[in-house]
């Protein structure tokens, strides 16, 4: 049976490590914050109440797809188109197309922006790769309109940035959800890694400074990981209720 991702892909080095997993969705958590659609999510009153717990599991069902066997990644995406036409049919309203790419776009963006500041540039190939997985993810939901290659998608991705993003009354009580279940000096960390990941339309609704406080700390970050220091810093930074979950989020490829 083939895999959904080839086991040699460079989206399951990106998707295997805790450290990339992490930034992804701390760029996510600052882009989804400001999209027009975020008032789907208010609907379940899921991400606002637990935004910790809603992240575990979305990497959950993400890994589900990335390192699973085709058919199984399959009967995963289904199941996701699945829960969101159950809400659909709650709400008695149709969650927008775009609002579905939007999210689609975050996970592409942001698995290459993350490997990028951990780890080094990737090739034109290799975007090109982490495009044609969640292509077909989103192919997979039915979804309309997606590019067919990354290069042109790019200029589809800054349309859906300059249409598709406000800074509305669910931005800042979502970003006081997160500091609150945080706590100060983890939240100043999220704020920090995405200042390291967003693109400018996002930075400039959040008003971000293009200076990151982390930044000058990377260098001292990768050494850690090397002298295998890494989990003691992660202990001091990352909630104790989820240690479990950030452990199991390391996948041997």
């Amino acid at each position: 049976m083939s895999n959904f991702v080839a086991k040699d892909s460079i989206v399951r080095k990106i998707w295997g490590t805790s450290d990339t997993v992490l930034l992804i969705f701390a760029g996510a958590a600052a882009e989804f914050a400001l999209n027009k659609a975020v008032d789907w999510l208010y609907f379940t009153g899921k991400l606002p109440t637990d935004p910790l717990g809603r992240l575990f599991s979305t990497v959950t069902y993400a890994r589900r797809i990335i390192f699973a066997e085709e058919t199984r990644a399959h009967q995963t995406i289904d199941s996701i188109y699945h829960i969101h036409k159950a809400v659909e049919q709650e709400r008695s309203a149709q969650i927008p197309d775009w609002a579905y790419r939007d999210v689609l776009f975050m996970l592409i963006h942001y698995s290459i922006a993350s490997f990028e500041v951990l780890e080094r540039k990737l090739t034109a190939n290799e975007k090109q790769e982490v495009y044609d997985v969640f292509y077909r993810f989103g192919k997979r939901m039915q979804l309309k309109d997606l590019a067919t290659d990354y290069k042109n998608w790019l200029p589809q991705r800054e349309a859906h940035l300059k249409e598709n993003l406000y800074k509305s009354d669910y931005t800042k009580d979502l970003f006081k959800q997160y500091r609150k279940h945080l706590g100060p000096v983890r939240y100043t960390v999220l704020v920090e890694s995405q200042k390291l990941l967003v693109p400018e339309p996002v930075r400039n609704l959040l008003k971000y400074s293009r200076f990151s406080a982390l930044e000058p700390l990377i260098p001292v970050y990768k050494l850690s990981r090397k002298l295998n220091a890494d989990a003691l810093i992660k202990t001091l930074l990352l909630p104790k209720n989820y240690k479990e979950e950030i452990e199991a989020l390391n996948v041997v490829v």
